[in-house]
């Protein structure tokens, strides 16, 4: 009996290790891959604000990375706006920034409920051969009910008009505040404006509807049944256009535009 009860106990270690061995083999060797695979997801959501690509699209690898090919990844220092140099676009993990208190700094009170802010951000630049600003593209997020929402605003190379808002991750309620996926309504944004004539952000979700873009540029339709989710989209775009967000950069294009 007692050689059974080991020879069990043993075979089943065995094939524990075995397991074991098996799961991190498989990990290590895809590991490259999912690496890809969010890069690649990233890059499609960032041409979605853009208005580069479109919901119903199922580009391939190639083609996303064709679309992706003018625009140029810049890592900015939040305080100053001014460029980094020394860091590489393509290796920068905001997020993992915003979690090393080497890299990032508690964020003072806010209603986007952002914790930490890191000292630098990725951002999307489109020029055209003169070197003249088309289109920017900057990352957002902030509280929305049941957890972050994450995702990118694009503004055209005035600076102050939306060109198109998406979100790539969240946890809403489907069918209520996760109706910010739903097309129609993120079609809302393109033409209205983020800041006013003083260039503060005032870009706001409304409850109801919003009206005309010429008499009520400032405002998009609230979300139905979503009162905290509107709210946050307002709250997180308005902390992220502000002083402690990307003014100090936006400040900059616009001095090196003339104005």
């Amino acid at each position: 009996m007692q050689g059974s009860v080991g020879y069990n106990l043993a075979f089943a270690a065995a094939v524990c290790l075995v397991c074991a061995v098996v799961v991190s083999s498989s990990a290590v060797a895809l590991a490259d891959r999912q690496d890809r695979n969010a890069a690649l997801d990233k890059q499609q959501n960032v041409l979605l604000a853009a208005g580069l690509a479109t919901d119903d699209e199922k580009l391939t690898a190639d083609e996303v990375a064709a679309r992706f090919a003018p625009m140029t990844q810049v890592v900015v220092e939040l305080g100053s706006g001014a460029v980094v140099d020394d860091v590489d676009p393509a290796g920068f993990d905001q997020r993992a920034a915003a979690s090393d208190s080497t890299r990032s700094r508690v964020a003072p009170e806010n209603l986007a409920r952002v914790v930490r802010l890191p000292d630098a951000a990725l951002v999307y630049e489109v020029r055209d051969a003169s070197d003249h600003l088309e289109m920017v593209v900057l990352p957002v997020e902030g509280l929305g009910l049941w957890g972050t929402l994450y995702g990118f605003l694009a503004l055209e190379g005035d600076l102050r008009t939306i060109r198109g808002l998406t979100f790539y991750e969240h946890k809403e309620t489907p069918g209520l505040g996760g109706e910010v996926d739903n097309p129609r309504w993120k079609a809302l944004w393109t033409g209205r404006l983020a800041f006013d004539e003083t260039l503060t952000p005032v870009i706001a979700v409304v409850k109801g509807r919003a009206g005309p873009l010429a008499d009520d540029p400032y405002a998009v339709d609230g979300l139905s049944g979503a009162t905290i989710t509107s709210r946050g989209v307002t709250n997180l775009l308005q902390f992220w256009l502000g002083p402690e967000g990307f003014e100090p950069y936006l400040t900059r294009l616009r001095a090196e535009a003339g104005g």
